[in-house]
């Protein structure tokens, strides 16, 4: 099955074309020049891989949110709709804009239409020629995504994937988190789709892959990894460099296995425990006025200079 092919101006071709997608959560940036990922952290005072390193004229960026939770009421944040305004003040306020923004998962907490609605409409004030996202389990709580595909599925294919080509850049945009299937898998299904999308493509073409659980291991126990990873990751192998950043842990980790990058980033919602640092993965209450210490947005460039993505993350302001 093949999705419906949409040009989109500013050298946007796109396969699988997501027309209204949406962004929200934790953020990052991300930048290609030279056909190179790199990625920075959003917030006060960039920090970048290398601090001595100074910032590299990008190509392009882009930001990738995640994990906003709209509909979450609770101590760890009694107001989750404001930081994620807050986290599109934060785009809104970047020098370039970035080409596009992609949210990550996680736009609603309990897959309600009313709190669809609400990230959409929040997230059309985002300054970016184009924002897409994918669907998070909270955004599939009704059993398959329906509620979720009917406003942002348009041009997608199966439970919400699909692709898109933007200035010798691959964009893979996966789902592993509908209750059709098991949470944290991929699916013979859309493996399969994988292959055929990448068939074409150059092995010098830089491939960059969004999920919202993460594509590594982070933690099973808690569901922090995807069984069917590696089986993808096989047909991906003859690239030169493979990028796959996802939200759901609600925290910055990075792993480079080969020529694999794997960053997961904040949410905009609240923090969630380092792995294995409490009974599970439940929110954490931070100290008064230290919430905005755990939670932010990331900005990634592609520049020549890097083989693998510079991850600079920055927090929401206060």
């Amino acid at each position: 099955m093949t999705a419906e092919r949409v040009d989109v101006p500013d050298g946007f071709s796109r396969r699988s074309f997501l027309r209204h997608a949406a962004w929200a959560g934790a953020g990052i940036a991300v930048a290609v020049s030279g056909g190179v990922v790199t990625t920075e952290m959003l917030g006060a005072g960039m920090l970048t891989a290398d601090a001595s390193t100074p910032r590299t004229k990008a190509d392009f960026s882009f930001v990738q949110i995640s994990d906003s939770h709209l509909g979450f009421e609770g101590k760890p944040n009694p107001d989750v709709a404001e930081t994620f305004q807050q986290s599109i003040d934060l785009v809104n306020a970047l020098p370039d804009a970035p080409d596009f923004v992609i949210h990550t998962g996680d736009l609603t907490h309990f897959s309600t239409v009313a709190q669809f609605d609400q990230a959409k409409q929040m997230m059309s004030a985002i300054r970016a020629p184009h924002v897409f996202t994918l669907p998070g389990e909270h955004d599939s709580i009704d059993g398959t995504g329906r509620t979720y595909l009917k406003i942002f599925g348009a041009g997608t294919v199966g439970t919400g994937w699909y692709s898109f080509d933007h200035k010798g850049v691959h964009f893979i945009s996966l789902v592993n988190t509908t209750s059709q299937q098991v949470l944290g898998h991929l699916g013979s299904e859309q493996i399969s789709w994988v292959v055929k999308d990448v068939a074409g493509l150059s092995s010098d073409t830089p491939i960059v892959v969004f999920t919202h659980i993460p594509l590594f291991d982070v933690y099973t126990k808690w569901g922090w990894g995807t069984g069917d990873a590696p089986e993808l990751l096989h047909h991906l192998k003859r690239f030169a460099s493979v990028t796959c950043l996802n939200g759901h842990i609600h925290q910055v980790i990075s792993r480079v296995e080969g020529k694999v990058g794997f960053h997961s980033c904040n949410a905009t919602a609240y923090p969630l425990p380092k792995p294995g640092r409490a009974a599970g993965p439940i929110p954490v209450v931070t100290p008064p006025g230290q919430l905005h210490k755990y939670i932010g947005i990331r900005e990634a460039d592609f520049a020549p200079k890097f083989h693998h993505p510079l991850v600079s993350d920055r927090l929401l302001p206060r």
